[in-house]
């Protein structure tokens, strides 16, 4: 399993990519592909997220 420093880590990291992702939508018209990665992205960073909330509650 990661450390909280390892996790907090890798959502910095997923929020840079969010933001590249987000700056690469069109107004109109998005590509499915562009999609499925912004929210392959989001999901990834909530599940971060539950890790480091469950770490910090156990301790």
């Amino acid at each position: 399993m990661k450390t909280l420093e390892e996790l907090e880590k890798r959502l910095l990291e997923l929020d840079e990519e969010i933001k590249e992702v987000k700056k690469r939508l069109p107004a109109h018209s998005v590509k499915p592909p562009v999609m499925i990665d912004l929210m392959d992205l989001e999901d990834e960073y909530d599940s971060i997220m539950r890790q480091i909330k469950e770490k910090r509650y156990n301790e």
